[in-house]
């Protein structure tokens, strides 16, 4: 975490609220149609048509060992420019729901705690305080080696160049 104020994007996953550093953001899409990736892992396991681009679908709720709930209105894709192996990455994420663009202020945030946490610490950079809810801002970084799904994402990032 900077010690400047941070933009980010905060949405939801099963009732809990996560947000990205808007920076990262590229934009927030209503649900597009999806290509299943035949042995790919669900963590991943589609992709979409982003403006002529084919992206992988990352659903994070699976790192969180959320349960895949149905689709609704308020579903949305969230696309991101992320770094893999160095060079960045057109990546959509799943959203249950999308909220706002907040302002997140160093001393709003502490570190996930090491023990006590139904989800695993190195998943989760910070923790964010704020009118007595926590907001999770992810560490996609830890969250992609350790599902193993650098490969694949990159792989389809390397195939449609």
């Amino acid at each position: 975490m900077t010690t400047d104020t941070i933009e980010a994007l905060t949405f939801d996953l099963q009732g809990e609220t996560f947000a990205l550093e808007a920076g990262y953001v590229r934009e927030v899409l209503d649900l597009l149609p999806e290509t299943p990736v035949p042995g790919a892992p669900a963590f991943v396991g589609a992709v979409i048509n982003f403006r002529g681009r084919v992206i992988p679908l990352v659903d994070l709720r699976m790192a969180f060992d959320m349960a895949v709930s149905e689709t609704t209105i308020d579903n949305r894709i969230v696309v991101i420019e992320h770094p893999l192996d160095g060079e960045p990455t057109l990546i959509g994420l799943r959203a249950d729901k999308v909220h706002e663009v907040t302002s997140i202020t160093p001393d709003s945030t502490e570190d996930a705690p090491r023990v006590g946490m139904r989800w695993r610490p190195d998943f989760i950079r910070r923790l964010v305080r704020r009118n007595g809810d926590v907001i999770v801002l992810p560490d996609l970084d830890q969250i992609f080696a350790a599902r193993g799904q650098s490969a694949p994402i990159t792989a389809l990032h390397t195939a449609q160049r």
